[in-house]
């Protein structure tokens, strides 16, 4: 009995482990690993370190009476960048609870910013609230249509997500180059010699609640992001919908002999992620872009950002949350115009971030909470005999 007493504990460490305090033990690493490299150019990392955090205005957390320092502005960068990350992890979180991997984000939320520019720089007359619904809701229904492809091919004939949204990835980055190309559909009327879209009409933008209109203050985006992250916990943990998507992600047999209809369950999984990656466009282009160019559609990795940031949260609600101001704050930390040269060359910072990612990704991966518990049982079975 006592045996029982003892081992078992053991065997719930890795589930016990594996979430926050997981995902923090993966950062630190990260952080640390990170660390060596800035000392291997000469640098203080700790000095690197604190410049990225002034950077990217989380101490304006320590004083936030200052509503109008720069700090504050900072932060509301910071959240701007932070908004489409919540949204993409999202979209990878959604999926990934009904056993798929959408690697599909960065097409989706392409799709979303392109329906979101059409609908916000069309229909000049309409009242601003109506307007910013319509191209909210536009963008939100293409990201899902667009992902409902995968799942409905995984559905029908078992086409693996991973390779149908990877091929739908670049399609849609392909579509993009055509429609804002010179001559495309969607190149600007007044710019013919641009490869871009026309401007989103004043009245489709998202209103800025905090910092100023025309320097990119922070937007109710910010509260669709976290709207959103609400819904995913309902759904997932409150819902009859999310019982089935989990029952499906858990074992796809044994919930089809419950009868729990598993093809509809797959379709609705990508569709819904989708819908959060092509509301991620919307809050980007009605935000603060309110334009595209061809140059933005093959440059844009804001989808491969929310996947490292879903892994990281664990595909939990509060996990994402945390991850994507990690990573929000990270791009924003390590900018230009953020980071002091004197302090660390920016175009070196903006690939320190990349290599944090990485880095996050690969631990992740490795399971290293799981690896070390299963070398102190085997130390443990050791001991014993």
């Amino acid at each position: 009995m006592l045996e029982g007493t003892t081992v078992g504990p053991r065997r719930r460490l890795p589930t016990q482990l594996g979430g926050a305090v997981g995902s923090l033990i993966t950062v630190a690493l990260a952080f640390l690993l990170s660390g060596i490299a800035i000392g291997g150019l000469g640098k203080n990392p700790l000095t690197v370190y604190r410049a990225i955090f002034n950077g990217t205005g989380l101490n304006f957390l320590l004083h936030p009476w200052s509503l109008e320092s720069v700090a504050a502005q900072n932060l509301q960068q910071t959240l701007l960048l932070t908004t489409p990350i919540v949204l993409t992890a999202l979209a990878v979180a959604f999926a990934f609870r009904c056993g798929l991997f959408n690697i599909g984000g960065q097409g989706q939320y392409l799709v979303g910013t392109y329906f979101a520019v059409w609908v916000g720089s069309s229909f000049p007359h309409l009242n601003s609230p109506l307007h910013i619904f319509i191209a909210v809701g536009a963008a939100t229904l293409a990201g899902a249509a667009y992902a409902g492809i995968a799942g409905l091919l995984k559905a029908t004939v078992g086409a693996h997500e991973v390779i149908t949204t990877i091929m739908l990835n670049w399609t849609a980055v392909w579509v993009g180059s055509y429609l804002f190309s010179q001559g495309g559909p969607l190149q600007s009327s007044t710019q013919r010699s641009l490869p871009e879209s026309n401007l989103v009409f004043a009245g489709a933008r998202l209103p800025v609640f905090w910092g100023p209109k025309l320097l990119q203050g922070l937007t109710i985006g910010i509260f669709l992001a976290l709207i959103s992250l609400v819904i995913f916990w309902v759904v997932i943990n409150r819902t009859t919908l999310g019982f089935e998507v989990r029952a499906v992600g858990f074992n796809a047999e044994a919930a089809r002999y419950g009868g729990i209809p598993v093809a509809r369950s797959l379709v609705l999984a990508m569709a819904i992620g989708g819908a959060f990656a092509g509301l991620a466009g919307a809050c980007d282009v009605l935000g603060w872009e309110f334009q595209i160019g061809q140059p933005d559609v093959q440059a844009s990795s804001i989808g491969f950002i929310g996947l490292a940031a879903a892994l990281l949260g664990r595909n939990t609600a509060l996990g994402i949350g945390a991850s994507s101001l990690l990573f929000g704050a990270l791009i924003n930390g390590t900018s230009g115009r953020q980071l002091d040269p004197t302090v660390f060359r920016p175009d070196l910072a903006s690939a320190l971030t990349t290599i944090i990612q990485g880095l996050v990704v690969l631990f992740v991966g490795l399971n290293l909470v799981a690896a070390w518990h299963w070398f102190r049982r085997q130390r443990f079975k050791r001991r014993r005999a």
